[in-house]
């Protein structure tokens, strides 16, 4: 069992966690939800002990195994299956003991516990793990360097997966999978044996593949049986009544206030005023389990421009002169609304960027209107964003010249309050980072809005 005792932490001058407790039952997989910036990925760094806490402390097992999937992806000459298979640490280490020990009794130990853990089907289930996430055979024998970034994220989480440590920490896990390679993770999980957290704003995967929720709200936490809908109904159902019984002491207080407002000064009464401020004294105060509410996203209204606005005919674009799209046609109208889809890997990116102006065409032709503009949100936030620069210089810089305050007010319109714009980006939540590039991305009324994958980083209420 995982068991959070009083735990007190502040980053960046912010208080995230205040005398929060919960304990996750034995292998239990739980869902962590909570508004962008409360602090979920801070508590996995906790709990790996990348961080130290300011008071209280995180309790596991003796031997506990925590794994995560490591940030920076996999990228050596190692095939993907090797690669995984490396990734269980113990499996690798008793087979390399296997071939040099010389001792029968260390012998005998070494293949009795290679036995207990599955050792000798390890290829097997790599193999199975990476062709879930969407890698095939061939694919499987290539080495890592050869793929991008996106695709080795898959390769470093198919290892953490292959690993199965006691305590399995996954932060937004679907957010570089496919449709099918989701759909495949949520059914993974669903029989994983040991315990597991996950950070999602995947509403279909936590009512999938959860026992039960973590909430953190207000720097505290609450843990709750049950798939992600049960947590949602319950949560609510609780806002309800504790604002039913506050408006019931607030107007009992106001109440009694008033008693004592025209009597405490007249003898006649003065002895019952007296008791009344007491029962004030005593009264304890009901919060309100309410969240602040969500910002909204307002993009402001651009001029209206003739059809087409941009046109593709016969283009092709692509890297270092290689083609990964060719022969594209394709038409935009003003105030359409269109979803791009496709498996990982089939160029939507690529064509994102060649829309927004990121990429030229290498063959063909790419018309668009002269006055048109085009706002583009990245799906890697980094590659938009300085990572010592302050959201507030960010926002500066794309409106030069004008007041603080007005920067500010933008700012905070878009759920980046006054505790946090002066940090560095780097330090900001992935739906921070998201809700700061929307606001840049559409802040010249454009006519033309590309987001690639913009939803990726936010909680539920956001999207």
């Amino acid at each position: 069992m995982l068991a959070i005792r009083n735990l007190s932490f502040s980053l960046g001058g912010r208080l995230l966690f205040d005398d929060a407790t919960a304990a996750i039952p034995g292998g239990h997989k739980v869902g962590i939800v909570g508004r962008n910036g409360t602090g979920k990925t801070t508590l996995f760094r906790l709990i790996e002990g990348e961080l130290q806490a300011d008071g209280g402390g995180i309790e596991t097992p003796r031997g506990f195994r925590i794994g995560g999937v490591a940030q920076e992806a996999p990228a050596g000459p190692e095939s993907l299956l090797d690669t995984v298979l490396a990734a269980d640490t113990q499996r690798a280490s008793l087979l390399a003991e296997a071939e040099t020990a010389t001792d029968p009794g260390r012998i005998a130990d070494i293949q009795n516990r290679l036995a207990e853990i599955g050792a000798h089907t390890g290829e097997a289930r790599a193999s199975t793990i990476l062709a879930g996430l969407g890698f095939d055979q061939i694919a499987q024998a290539r080495p890592c360097a050869e793929f991008s970034g996106g695709w080795r994220m898959r390769v470093a989480l198919a290892g953490v997966l292959f690993a199965e440590p006691d305590l399995l920490l996954l932060d937004e896990p679907t957010n570089y999978l496919d449709l099918e390679g989701a759909i495949w993770l949520e059914g993974f999980l669903a029989k994983y044996p040991r315990t597991a957290l996950i950070v999602s704003h995947d509403r279909e995967l936590l009512n999938r593949s959860v026992d039960g929720i973590l909430h953190l709200a207000n720097a505290k936490l609450t843990y709750y049986a049950g798939v992600f809908d049960q947590f949602d109904a319950e949560r609510r159902m609780k806002q309800e009544q504790q604002q039913s019984m506050k408006r019931r002491q607030d107007a009992q207080r106001a109440h009694i206030q008033s008693f004592v407002d025209r009597f405490r000064y007249k003898a006649t009464k003065a002895r019952q005023a007296q008791a009344r401020i007491k029962m004030l004294e005593r009264m304890q105060p009901i919060a309100s389990l309410s969240e602040n509410p969500v910002a909204p996203f307002t993009f402001p209204e651009p001029v209206k421009l003739p059809s087409p606005i941009l046109s593709l005919d016969k283009a092709a674009v692509g890297y270092d002169e290689k083609p990964i799209l060719s022969n594209l046609d394709l038409r935009l109208d003003s105030e359409e609304r269109i979803a791009l889809l496709g498996a990982n890997g089939e160029g939507k990116s690529t064509l994102a960027k060649l829309l927004a102006g990121r990429l030229e065409a290498m063959d063909g032709r790419l018309t668009k209107s002269s006055k048109m503009g085009i706002g583009f949100f990245a799906q890697h936030q980094m590659e938009e964003l300085d990572p010592e620069d302050s959201a507030y210089q960010h926002m500066a810089r794309a409106r030069e010249g004008e007041a603080p305050g007005r920067i500010r007010g933008r700012l905070a319109a878009v759920g980046i309050g006054s505790e946090i714009f002066e940090n560095p980006v780097s330090m900001l939540s992935g739906g921070q980072k998201a809700r700061l590039l929307l606001a840049l991305a559409s802040i010249d009324a454009p006519q033309l809005l590309i987001l690639d994958e913009p939803t990726n980083h936010l909680d539920i209420e956001s999207r």
